[in-house]
């Protein structure tokens, strides 16, 4: 089902991502301008971060009250403490990180993608790392063509990772330890080219799709459920608002990933869109 009813909540932005509801407000990634920004449902912002760093992607701790942040530039992984305060959370390593994850039980899921995009290089398959409550980083999934978007089921039993280069969503058991067992093609998305990502209460999928402009609601197996179509291409989305039936999506014009501005300046939105079935999971 084609769904209409897009409202513009904010706009002028760059390249805007990782989506994320919490409390009474949306907070998203301003990669251009390298600011994490939270928005409320009157369109009232604030810049909460500052990070330097592209992709510049975020999760909230299992204790509400403390945010993860990919700096991926330096390959740390930042936590804001609630006095609004920087501090180091784990040491990540090399380059390359991208989007993050963390279930109910504080295990932090980090993808890294295995080549530079924006520098033009081959593709290389990237991996899935766990930063665990010890604070020690291992590869827990490998062979994924482009890592991106990730969600973690309400049961705390699944990650899900969207592979955009392979038109999939991969899914993963999580073991009692963090580790990943029992890898499935959750979902095979035609030409779908699958960004972020979350989950709903009926244990479906949303993806966001740049080159195809457009929000998915899919099924298990792959079958479209709802699509968003858009003027510009979705790069993340996640469900909120006060019963969880809200749909965020950060949006933007693409012109490229090796120019030396990969969205049109400006041209950065959050949109919101009325859903029936309320947001489950995390994030």
């Amino acid at each position: 089902m084609t769904m209409t009813g897009v409202s513009t909540l904010l706009t002028g932005r760059g390249l805007v991502e990782s989506p994320r509801w919490h409390g009474d407000r949306l907070y998203f990634s301003d990669w251009t301008a390298g600011e994490v920004i939270a928005v409320d449902l009157a369109g009232r912002s604030e810049v909460v971060a500052r990070v330097p760093s592209l992709p510049l992607c975020t999760a909230w701790l299992p204790d509400g009250d403390r945010l993860l942040i990919v700096s991926s530039a330096d390959g740390r992984l930042l936590r804001r403490e609630p006095d609004g305060s920087l501090v180091t959370h784990t040491e990540l390593g090399a380059a390359g990180w991208n989007d993050i994850v963390a279930d109910g039980r504080g295990n932090v899921y980090v993808n890294q993608v295995g080549f530079d995009p924006t520098a033009g290089q081959d593709v290389k398959p990237g991996a899935v790392h766990l930063a665990g409550p010890d604070g020690k980083v291992r590869e827990v999934a490998d062979d994924i063509a482009f890592p991106n978007g990730m969600a973690v089921t309400a049961d705390d039993s699944t990650l899900i990772v969207a592979d955009s280069y392979r038109h999939q969503l991969v899914a993963f058991d999580i073991d009692a330890d963090g580790g990943l067992s029992r890898r499935r093609v959750w979902a095979d998305l035609d030409e779908g080219a699958p960004d972020g990502i979350c989950t709903d209460a009926e244990n479906a999928v949303w993806y966001a799709d740049v080159p195809n402009r457009r929000c998915v609601r899919v099924a298990e197996g792959g079958t479209v459920l709802n699509t968003v179509p858009l003027d510009r291409g979705a790069f993340a989305c996640v469900l909120g608002g006060p019963d969880g039936r809200t749909l965020f999506i950060t949006a933007a014009r693409w012109q490229g990933m090796t120019e030396s501005e990969m969205v049109a300046p400006g041209s950065g939105q959050v949109l919101t869109v009325p859903v029936e079935v309320p947001g489950a999971g995390r994030p």
